[in-house]
């Protein structure tokens, strides 16, 4: 069934767009990420602009990342603490990250600065994340500790002034790291389209030294409300908020995270990251062989661009 995108001024299959939402809904609650990092290289796939795409996956990842709160919640997964000093950061840099959109979107080179900085980010985490994630399987697998931190040892992080305690994650660490992560991440979300959980994750795990079980939930509510402003900030500043395109992959994406937070937590947390590496890289690939590849069309009329 085709339906006609006002925004974008695109017909694309309805089914289609529900089947990309219901999948990165479960991908979003199993893995703790929004989902954009897939979402919407997914959406420039299928013809979507990519500053229409990363604007409005913004609403999208919003939907999923409350129902996979929810979900977590329930589990008592969630640091609401650490989730607070991450999002104060995450607001200030998603009024950054509008602004630089903003100005790229005013050169014409927004589309190429998008495609680069996904290239970029995925390809170095990706690959980041399956060296450690094959060490921790490997490490297990021999009966050997996965963790990489002995009991009583203190990382470079301890010694930072500022120090609050997260009772959930136990810890009791410097406030200065989760709101450079979370300042980070809210740049990522406001530029990419993204929610930032491919980055914040592994920063939660190995960097800040927080149990599994509780960086999903904990990334999730962050990102809700970090991804929440920077559609807000799209819509007025940059209008590249398509309402239609946004409901259909609300619909499915918040369906599909109930089920991918049940399923998360029947995997152990070398698999999930192992998993979120694979398809990581996988992305990274495809979006960096569109760059190199000759185009079906070599030239493209634009109508209306006021040029």
């Amino acid at each position: 069934m085709q339906i006609y995108l006002p925004i974008a001024e695109i017909s694309v299959n309805a089914f289609v767009l529900l089947g990309l939402g219901g999948a990165v809904g479960f991908l979003s609650g199993m893995f703790g990420v929004g989902g954009g990092f897939l979402m919407t290289p997914l959406l420039i796939f299928t013809g979507i602009p990519p500053a229409v795409a990363v604007g409005t996956e913004a609403v999208q990842i919003v939907a999923t990342s409350m129902s996979g709160v929810l979900a977590h919640w329930r589990r008592k997964a969630v640091d609401f603490k650490m989730a607070g000093v991450l999002l104060a950061g995450g607001a200030v840099g998603s009024i950054i990250g509008v602004l630089i959109f903003s100005a790229l979107r005013s050169e014409g080179q927004i589309d190429l600065f998008i495609s680069l900085a996904y290239v970029v980010f995925l390809g170095v985490i990706g690959a980041l994340m399956m060296v450690e994630s094959v060490r921790a399987i490997q490490a297990s697998r021999s009966g050997k500790s996965v963790s990489s931190r002995k009991p009583g040892t203190h990382g470079w992080i301890h010694g930072l002034p500022f120090k609050v305690r997260f009772r959930r994650s136990r810890l009791y660490i410097s406030a200065i790291p989760p709101l450079l992560i979370g300042l980070s991440v809210g740049i990522l979300a406001a530029i990419m389209g993204v929610g930032g959980g491919f980055i914040m994750v592994p920063a939660m795990i190995y960097l800040l030294r927080m149990p599994t079980n509780v960086v999903v939930g904990t990334s999730l509510f962050q990102i809700m409300f970090v991804t929440g402003l920077a559609a807000i900030m799209h819509a007025t500043l940059n209008q590249t908020v398509d309402i239609v395109l946004a409901m259909l992959l609300l619909v499915g994406g918040v369906l599909g995270a109930q089920v991918g937070v049940r399923v998360g937590h029947k995997l152990r947390g070398e698999q999930l990251r192992a998993l979120l590496a694979l398809m990581v890289i996988a992305v990274c690939l495809r979006l960096a062989w569109d760059l190199v590849a000759t185009p079906d069309d070599l030239f493209t009329v634009m109508i209306g661009s006021g040029l």
